[in-house]
Order: structure tokens, then C-alpha cells, then sequence
């Protein structure tokens, strides 16, 4: 059966999506709705949370990385039930080149949007949003609103008076209804104390306010996808160990997905536990995370790096993705100055002393290793490079525009991995 979906989306970030979407999952779920979770555009951590509050996995779908066909495959495969959207950013925002935005992936998919309007510091003018919408993009269709954090009830009632569209409730201004945040976005579902707990609340305060039975009728039947090939990134080997815990835990579910229908047998380890990779394995992905917050506990962990060393020496692939990439470099140095020995697979040395925003889509070729072809990726940290090289590069990039940029990445033998974390093919 084809699913049913709705986007959460808001005029701006902050305005409250994950912890909405959150609630509605969760307050579905209580009803016996088979509802799952997706997020628009490059997002590691919600997903997360979607797949505890749901009880179901979340999938990502990121209008400017992936084809039409391709996201409506990923839609399509999250069941038969209702799927809660949320979006990122703000409903219009995507790339630098003006694409890849919640309403363009809307848009693609053909589902509506309830459009969350954070009205704590207005009343009457949040009707602006919806009609600057409407004359922005007329295509688009706009389910209803969902008012948050609002003062009470005469605030909600002013703040609905002047807009055309239903309105499914309003949320009160609730310290609660907050998750904790760090740098890179929230503390991860697997680190968040009490999560359950809070997800119950949240869906206590959704069910008081909201029209649920509404949302639910507002959600559409997307548009069905043609064909049955997803545009996949290939496996970077046939029996490939994943590193995976809070350290190591911004890896898509897709890619990984994607790897096992092509036939690779993907095991799991931890470095944080001192796991080394399978000696059978014949390929290590090390992706993303926050090694900067656990680098001590990283240098000691001896098996693991012996382990990783032995992988290369005996010609396994390895590639790591952003903090996978740190860890597999000379050294790192935390928040407070110190450094830490890191694997010594590659010549690169990073600081998160040091911190510098690095933020954007990325179109990449890769020159050589595991990887072939050309990928759509993005790039999100805060770590400087203190030295990188000598060595070949891994990509050459351009930004999301297409102007471009330096080289990113190293290779070292069968070793590699930058600061991108690949999404997508690339025609």
C-alpha cells in the first residue's frame, strides 16, 4: 500500500518542528496508527528521534541530493501507513543555488504542509506567513497551521483571526516540550536522559491541543513512483564493519540500506567499547560523529586502533567521513587544548580548540580509493585542519552553485575519507 504523508514545516529554524513531529508520532502511534517519521534535507540526529518516538525507522529525503524518482522510492518504502515529514530549516530555505528546500521537496513528492507558526512574539501577523507562502509559491499545498507557543487562549484566537487556512490548535509555551542541544544539533535520541519519558509528555500536550483526527485527514497520497532503482552510492566493499555508537553515529540509514540490497554484509563495532573491526571484514567506514567529545577515550582505546592499523595493513578498504576522518589522522585536539594520537592512517592533524564553521552541499568527484564516480554530499562541522598532507586528495569539490573549491580529503594506500559526508550519486 502506498503511505499517506504530511510535512511539519515553519516559516524559520527554532520555531519547534522535531519537538511537534515528535509529539505526533508519538501520540499516533498511541492510537494504533502505523505512522513513521522522514526529514527533509542532510540530517543525522532526527531521524534518531523519529525512530523512538515512532517505534518505527525514519528515513531521510533531501530534495537537493537526491532525483525525484529516488525520493519517491524512499517514501514509498517507509510502508503503508502515515508519514510525518519534517522539514528543515525554513519551508523556502535549501542550497545556495536556490534548490533543494522542504517546500521543493513538497513540491516533488505532491504531499501537503501544515505550516508550524512559532506566534510567542506576535499574534495577527502570523496570518503573513501563510499568505507570503501562498504568493510564493501558489502550487504548493498548504494543509492548515498549527499555532506554537502561544499565551493562551485569547493569544491563539487572535493570532488565527486574519489566517486563511485551518487551524489544527495551538501549543502553549511549555519549557518542557525542549531537548537539549550541542553544536552540531540536539543531544543524540541514544544520549537524551529520560527520552521516553519526554516523548510521552510531549504527546500528552499534542493531544490536548491539537486536532489530531484532523492532521490525519489533512496527510495526502503522494505522487507513486515510476520505476523500482533508487540512485545508490555502491558499496565500498563486500563484507564492510561500520563503526557505530555516540561517537561514531552520523551515518544515513539509506546508504547503509542501500550497501546490504547490493549484497554487502554490513557488521557493526564500537570504538568507544574498544571494538576492533572484524579481522574478515574487507572494508571499515568510520562515519561522522563526535570523536572531539570522546578523543580521550579514542587514543586509549588500543584494540580499536591496533584494529583499524591491521585493517589497512592487510588492504582493507577503510574510509572515514568527517569525524571518522579526524580519528583517522595523525591527532586530534579537543575543546580544552589537548591533544590526542589518533590512528596515523593519514596525514591530517584537526583542532576543535580551534573552532571554524564549515557548512554547505557539496558536488564531489572522487580521484581514486573505494570510491568511484561523481556524489552529492555535505559538509557540517567545526573542527580546523591544523596540517593535511602531504598527499593525493579524495574529491575534488565544488559547492552547492557549482563554484569551485579546494580539493577535500586525503588517500593513503586503501585508506581515505574527508570532511564530506556523501548523500548521493551525482548524474
Amino acid at each position: 500500500d502506498r503511505p499517506k504523508a504530511l510535512m511539519i514545516a515553519a516559516p524559520s529554524s527554532g520555531a519547534g518542528k522535531t519537538v511537534t513531529t515528535l509529539a505526533l508520532l508519538r501520540a499516533l502511534r498511541r492510537r494504533g496508527v502505523a505512522a513513521r517519521g522522514a526529514k527533509s534535507g542532510p540530517d543525522y540526529i532526527d531521524p534518531a528521534f523519529h525512530a523512538a518516538a515512532a517505534g518505527a525507522p525514519s528515513v531521510n529525503l533531501d530534495a537537493w541530493a537526491m532525483d525525484g524518482e529516488t525520493l519517491r522510492l524512499r517514501l514509498a518504502g517507509q510502508g503503508g501507513g502515515l508519514v510525518i515529514v519534517e522539514a528543515a530549516m525554513g519551508v523556502l530555505d535549501g542550497a545556495r543555488d536556490g534548490t533543494g528546500s522542504a517546500a521543493d521537496l513538497a513540491g516533488t513528492l505532491g504531499i501537503p504542509v501544515a505550516l508550524l507558526l512559532d506566534i510567542s512574539r506576535r499574534s495577527a501577523s502570523a496570518a503573513l506567513a501563510v499568505a507570503g507562502l501562498r504568493s510564493l509559491r501558489p502550487n504548493l499545498k498548504i494543509a492548515g497551521v498549527i499555532l506554537n507557543r502561544s499565551s493562551g487562549d485569547s493569544h491563539a484566537r487572535s493570532a488565527a483571526r486574519l489566517i486563511d487556512a485551518p487551524v489544527f490548535g495551538s501549543i502553549p509555551a511549555d519549557g518542557r516540550l525542549r531537548l537539549p542541544e550541542r553544536h552540531l544539533g540536539l543531544v543524540q535520541a541514544a544520549e537524551t536522559e529520560n527520552l521516553e519519558r519526554f516523548l510521552d509528555a510531549a504527546a500528552d500536550v499534542v493531544e490536548s491541543n491539537l486536532d489530531i483526527g484532523a492532521l490525519e485527514e489533512s496527510a495526502g497520497i503522494p505522487e507513486p513512483p515510476v520505476g523500482r532503482t533508487v540512485s545508490a552510492i555502491p558499496p565500498i566493499g563486500q563484507r564492510i564493519a561500520v563503526a557505530r555508537d555516540t561517537a561514531f553515529a552520523f551515518a544515513y540509514p539509506h546508504v547503509l540500506n542501500d550497501w546490504s540490497a547490493r549484497g554487502a554484509e554490513i557488521s557493526v563495532f564500537s570504538p568507544l567499547m574498544d571494538e576492533a573491526p572484524p579481522a574478515s571484514a574487507d572494508s571499515v567506514f568510520l562515519p561522522g560523529g563526535y570523536p572531539e567529545l570522546h578523543a580521550g577515550r579514542l587514543a586509549a582505546s588500543a584494540g580499536f586502533m591496533a584494529g583499524l592499523r591491521d585493517a589497512a595493513e592487510r588492504g582493507a578498504a577503510i574510509y572515514g567521513e568527517c569525524g571518522g576522518y579526524m580519528t583517522l589522522g595523525a591527532g586530534l585536539i579537543d575543546a580544552d587544548g589537548a591533544r590526542h594520537r589518533m590512528a596515523g592512517l593519514l596525514p591530517v592533524e584537526t583542532s576543535f580548540a580551534s573552532r571554524r564553521l564549515h557548512l554547505g552541499y557539496r558536488r564531489l568527484r572522487a580521484l581514486g580509493g573505494a570510491l568511484r564516480g561523481r556524489f552529492a554530499g555535505h559538509e557540517f562541522h567545526y573542527a580546523s585542519v591544523l596540517s593535511e598532507g602531504p598527499g593525493p586528495p579524495l574529491f575534488a569539490a565544488a559547492d552547492a552553485e557549482g563554484t569551485s573549491l579546494p580539493d577535500m580529503g586525503l588517500r593513503a594506500g586503501t585508506v581515505a575519507g574527508s570532511f564530506a559526508h556523501l548523500i548521493a550519486p551525482l548524474p
